[in-house]
């Protein structure tokens, strides 16, 4: 049996979260359904108020690997440490110097789309190598 997942993210911005999302993993926005040109028309023919259009949002992996993500408005702000949080394996297959300047860059080009560095986490000893970042809303994060 093949089980799919998605991750579900709590947001008071569904759409910008999304979208600092999709930069930060190479995903994209979820098509509209078929026969929409966008998701404004297809919720406009629903009857969606145009105030809850933002409810939600989804992401997709453009090569169909990786799991959806789904953004959904809650009233509520974050208020403790993440229990779950995403690992981006964006040094795969480098290692020493080579993965850490890697991630360093991708550190860097998640801090231009919204991204707020925490800690860098380095142990020579073991060559490990992480940075724990925040998105726009407070979620937390590693790059490794």
């Amino acid at each position: 049996m093949t089980l799919g997942f998605q991750v579900t993210f709590d947001a008071t911005d569904p759409d910008g979260l999304s979208r600092f999302w999709a930069g930060v993993l190479g995903y994209v926005l979820q098509p509209p359904p078929e026969g929409f040109d966008s998701w404004e028309a297809f919720l406009r023919t629903q009857g969606v108020p145009e105030e809850r259009w933002n409810d939600a949002s989804a992401i997709v992996d453009p090569a169909g690997m990786g799991p959806r993500l789904y953004f959904q408005r809650v009233p509520e702000g974050k208020s403790a440490k993440n229990r779950v949080h995403l690992d981006v394996n964006v040094g795969a297959g480098l290692q020493g110097e080579a993965r850490h300047e890697q991630v360093r860059r991708e550190a860097e080009r998640a801090a231009g789309l919204g991204a707020s560095q925490v800690t860098v986490f380095d142990r020579p000893e073991t060559d490990e190598y992480w940075i724990v970042l925040q998105d726009p809303e407070g979620n937390e994060f590693c790059l490794q």
